[in-house]
């Protein structure tokens, strides 16, 4: 099983904004660097809250553990404007980075996906599939 990200010194970032850290973003962040590592990816993946929980949900645990994502020393975090700086690309699930103080930053959203409380394996098969699109892009950075 694999402990939550916090590898360093990979290239490309791409950050996950969701609003409490800890469930959409978590998912998309954890299940790309599993992907990426599988096929030797030079990217990870983050996870961030505008208005972060104190934790991830029992639920997004289970769900994660059983997909082999061992999250349960994670803490959500709040996106930071050094986060915001250094990724590669931005996506965010139904946050305004404006409102959030980051200003025009341009950010890819990921609005019309499943709500993770109606069912974790509706809404990570979803998101899943944004990532695997996502990995099969080109890199690229919003300037």
């Amino acid at each position: 099983m694999h402990r939550a990200s916090n590898d360093a010194g990979l290239r490309r970032t791409i950050l996950f904004i969701c609003l409490h850290g800890s469930a959409k973003s978590l998912i998309a962040a954890e299940h790309l660097n599993l992907l990426a590592r599988s096929r030797g990816l030079d990217v990870r993946g983050e996870s961030a809250g505008v208005e972060p929980d104190d934790e991830v949900p029992l639920p997004v645990i289970a769900g994660l553990a059983a997909d082999g994502i061992d999250v349960k020393g994670y803490v959500p975090r709040r996106v930071t404007a050094a986060q915001i700086t250094a990724a590669t690309r931005i996506v965010s699930f139904g946050c305004d980075l404006g409102v959030a103080g980051f200003g025009t930053t341009t950010v890819e959203q990921w609005d019309d996906l499943p709500m993770v409380s109606d069912g974790y394996s509706t809404a990570r098969d979803a998101i899943v599939a944004r990532v695997e699109t996502l990995l099969s892009a080109p890199p690229r950075r919003f300037d």
